[in-house]
């Protein structure tokens, strides 16, 4: 069905942002919003790719002086990028329906671990949006006049409103949109360390014997353990380059069936595309001779080295740091679909507000989404956009959820060694050495920085598990005492003498609100007859089966959650047979409880004229301003609107004490 048209301005102008409601009554909505591999790869896999503009530059600085380190560097790098990625791709096998290193964590480790993962992944995903973008920022101003630095961080903080803007009108729609900035990122990088590299290959020898004569030189005064040190350094504080890895695993949900062989070729994509790139570079700085420029990122003085001797060089190096700064902004969406992704499943798991679980009506995470943004830009004003802090504050967390996934692969593998399966040895190998290198950056990247920023990503991220403790705990006694009612009510009536009278739509009916079955339904229906006794002769219950990200994993999920909700109304409907009414039912599907619920609720004012509608609603002996908060405000919501439309409405408390 077509959906309305909004008849207000502020309605019309979130129509033209956002766009028409998603048709939840299409059956191929899922294969629709799904993505391809290649897709994927523009949409998931930009995050891994854009690290080469900061990541290689952090590891190229750390070496100082002793740039002969930088060939065992660039393969160290590669090397790494490809053992972190192929453990990934294991588990993007042993969980199709994704959640990256949260889901591992929680189920191979703990939920204790994967609440310590969940929060470092959050945190690493608001660092990679305002990282991405004071990327970006770095690259766009490493061409215009220093006098217009002074706004950088004002057009940063507007790229991210933008990006949040997109995201909330759909995954796919962003990433379409910004697929030519990512076909243009490679054509310009494909030239740049393409040619970078065949232009000097007759310098080999040459760079070759410089590589031996520092080595040699350092050897005499560093010696062998110094130096190694000194490249460990290097490598640890390089880690920013690895940091979009698991966005694949986590973004498994957006990926079109068969789920784990496209997920597994956007690794492969991604893997590939990112070494090649990163080590690339890294090549390219020693054969060039980059120095440090202040002001300017070393992949713009790279550039412009390379393209000196090519007609409009300016245009040249000004397209290909517009498409490094661009794709930045793509490699941003990331965090966008990461993020809230990642939130959804610590509240379909209750460690954070429910509501993080909701889609919007465009089916995407949109609380996630503005919360996102919001913290991205928090971020962004408290560094001032300094990307060698960010960065850093980023690696950390990123190498936690990192360590944690890999812990938790090998001891899957582990378990799997008595099934007698013969891959079960090759991939625990892979796990261990991922897990060495992921803890070895880790440490290195606390130790060295922990001063310069890296501590207060480790003091947000146990706050943020220590809130997330409070909120489950909150959650977890709520749910132990609506348990306690359901058991004080499940002895139902006996089985009624007659059958109920058939239905009488002009007598008076009481329509209840419900949504899943159990103790505050009953509880409701209950007390309708005990607070009026006598007066209703009929029951409507009255249902909205809510599409929510939880729920949402693949093209079944529409049908299944139909299928759930008419089983929970055939056992109200059952209650109301044991208490001697006649009773029929009512439901819908939506993304909104309210808007759905009201919509069903004035439909069914037209067919029984003397209807009276109730809902049930906790309600706490001492009320606290962060219960609302954490507890969805529905019922009051549909009686405002209710009322408001001139029907009758009453909400029936549950007391929880």
């Amino acid at each position: 069905m077509e959906p309305e048209a909004p008849t207000t301005l502020g309605g019309r102008i979130r129509r033209f942002l956002i766009g028409r409601p998603r048709d939840l009554t299409d059956r191929s909505i899922f294969r629709r919003l799904s993505l391809i591999p290649l897709l994927a790869w523009i949409g998931l896999g930009a995050d891994g790719l854009s690290s080469s503009s900061y990541g290689p530059q952090e590891a190229f600085l750390a070496l100082g002086s002793h740039t002969y380190l930088l060939v065992a560097l660039a393969l160290a790098t590669a090397g790494t990028v490809i053992v972190i990625s192929w453990g990934y791709s294991h588990v993007i096998e042993q969980f199709p329906n994704g959640g990256g290193g949260y889901m591992v964590a929680t189920k191979l480790l703990g939920e204790k671990a994967g609440v310590i993962s969940g929060n470092a992944l959050l945190v690493d995903y608001v660092l990679t949006i305002t990282t991405s973008i004071a990327a970006a920022g770095d690259a766009l101003f490493s061409f215009v006049p220093e006098r217009w630095h002074g706004v950088k961080l004002l057009v940063e903080g507007l790229l991210i409103i933008g990006l949040v803007t997109i995201n909330i009108r759909g995954v796919k729609e962003s990433i379409l949109t910004l697929t030519p900035i990512f076909i243009l990122f490679l054509i310009t990088h494909v030239w740049l360390i393409g040619y970078g590299l065949a232009a000097h290959a007759g310098q080999v020898p040459a760079v070759a014997h410089a590589v031996g004569a520092g080595l040699r030189s350092d050897l005499g005064t560093l010696g062998l353990g110094g130096m190694l040190l000194l490249a460990t350094r290097a490598y640890s504080l390089g880690g920013g380059t690895y940091t979009g890895i698991e966005a694949v695993s986590n973004g498994m949900p957006l990926m079109r069936e068969p789920k784990v062989h496209n997920g597994k070729r956007t690794m492969f994509y991604m893997a590939a595309s990112l070494a090649l790139v990163a080590g690339g570079l890294l090549v390219c700085y020693l054969l060039w001779g980059v120095t440090y420029v202040p002001g300017k990122t070393t992949n713009y003085v790279l550039a412009q080295r390379v393209a000196a001797g090519f007609p409009l060089a300016g245009p040249l190096v000004a397209l290909t740091l517009f498409s490094e700064g661009a794709l930045l902004v793509v490699a941003a969406q990331t965090g966008f679909q990461g993020g809230p992704a990642v939130l959804a499943n610590l509240a379909v798991d209750s460690w954070v507000p429910h509501r993080f679980a909701g889609l919007s009506e465009r089916l995407t995470t949109q609380n996630g989404v503005v919360l996102m943004g919001a913290l991205s830009l928090v971020a962004l004003l408290y560094t001032r956009g300094n990307i060698a802090t960010l960065v850093l504050m980023y690696s950390i967390n990123v190498f936690i959820t990192f360590s944690l996934a890999m812990a938790g692969m090998m001891r899957l593998w582990l378990r799997r060694r008595r099934s007698g399966s013969p891959l079960w040895r090759r991939r625990f190998l892979v796990a261990t050495l991922a897990f060495v290198l992921c803890v070895t950056i880790l440490a290195i990247a606390i130790y060295e920085r922990f001063t310069a920023g890296g501590w207060v990503t480790l003091v947000v991220t146990g706050t943020l598990v220590a809130l997330c403790v409070v909120i489950r705990r909150h959650y977890r006694t709520t749910q132990a005492k609506l348990a306690q009612l359901y058991d004080e009510l499940k002895t139902l009536p006996p089985e009624p003498a007659a059958a109920p009278r058939a239905l009488d739509p002009r007598a008076p009916t009481a329509a209840v609100l419900v949504a899943h079955y159990g103790g505050l339904g009953i509880h409701t229906t209950l007390n309708i007859f005990r607070a009026f006794p006598g007066y209703f002769q009929n029951l409507v219950f009255v249902s909205v089966g809510v599409v929510d990200s939880g729920g949402f994993k693949g093209e079944g999920a529409i049908e299944e959650l139909r299928k759930q909700t008419e089983a929970n109304l055939a056992q109200y409907q059952e209650l109301a047979r044991r208490l001697g009414v006649p009773a029929t039912s009512r439901y819908a599907l939506g993304t909104d409880a309210v808007a759905v619920g009201e919509e069903l609720c004035l439909e069914l004012a037209g067919e029984f004229p003397r209807v009276t509608f109730f809902a049930g609603k906790v309600v706490f002996q001492r009320e606290a301003w962060y219960q609302h908060l954490l507890h969805n405000e529905t019922a009051a919501a549909i009686q405002k609107r209710l009322q408001w439309a001139g029907k009758p409405v009453v909400i029936l408390p549950a007391r929880v004490r």
